[in-house]
């Protein structure tokens, strides 16, 4: 039989304002808190719960986690390749 490969993780991109966010953490442990959450995200971009709103626009998903206090606001591109985080709290 042949080997399974491992799904690829999706990449991950920032809007502008997520950027911006992103800019102003200055903790150590606050990066490394969100780059746990940014891994968990792109290996499995369904992870998320859905935000209610309209279909015209891409479908937001929230993903939160508790223990390392992080939350961020993302949608996932049609070919689920690229995550896009539009918000992020550390």
């Amino acid at each position: 039989m042949a080997p399974q490969h491992a799904r690829r993780r999706a990449r991950i991109a920032f809007t502008d304002s997520a950027t911006k966010q992103l800019e102003n953490i200055t903790s150590e442990a606050e990066i490394h808190a969100l780059d746990r959450a940014l891994v968990v995200v792109s290996v499995d971009p369904e992870v998320g719960e859905p935000i209610p709103g309209s279909a015209a626009g891409p479908q937001l998903r929230e993903y939160a986690d508790e223990v390392e206090r992080v939350r961020l606001l993302y949608w996932v591109t049609a070919l689920r390749t690229v995550v896009v985080v539009a918000y992020l709290e550390v």
